[in-house]
Formats: C-alpha cells, structure tokens, sequence
C-alpha cells in the first residue's frame, strides 16, 4: 500500500482528510483540518484552480481587459467575470 502525502493549497499544511468526491466528475475532495477549506487533488477545469483566480486578479489589476485575460489564460470570459465579480464582493 501506498500512503501519497496531500498538502492544503491554501495553508501548505498536511493535516488533511479525505472528504469524498465531487458529483460532476468524480475527483477526490480533501479537507484541511487546520484552515478547514476544502479542495480538489486535482482539478480538470483549467479556471477552476486557486493559481488561474490568482492570475485573473494580477492581471486585471495590471490594467488587462476580461477579453485579454480569457485568451492568455485559455479559459473562459464568463469564468473571469466570476472570479472578478466574486474578489469585489469579498472586498
């Protein structure tokens, strides 16, 4: 048996936990006991990932348009609309 060591994306800590699966594609999900978010060990969807959320926020900060961000990042207008829209109401 094979035990793979799964760090939080968030927090970078190890104390995580297996949290089932996601309904749509089957991808394993884990919790972190320490900043209790939840993520996926892998993602299939490119603009779902923390580091394409974070890169949408960078560049539109640097003055890139929503059509420009898209088509760099290979993803989707309305996915950077979302992300946008969801960084100002947290804000």
């Amino acid at each position: 048996m094979v035990n793979v060591s799964v760090k939080c994306i968030h927090c970078r800590s190890e104390n995580v936990v297996k949290m089932g699966k996601q309904p749509t594609n089957g991808t394993p999900r884990c919790k972190c006991n320490t900043c209790g978010k939840t993520f996926q060990t892998t993602y299939k969807n490119n603009g779902a990932t923390p580091q394409t959320k974070q890169q949408i926020i960078k560049m539109s900060l640097n003055g890139s348009g929503i059509r420009d961000i898209s088509r760099v990042l290979a993803i989707s207008q309305n996915t950077v609309m979302s992300v946008l829209k969801k960084q100002k109401s947290s804000s």
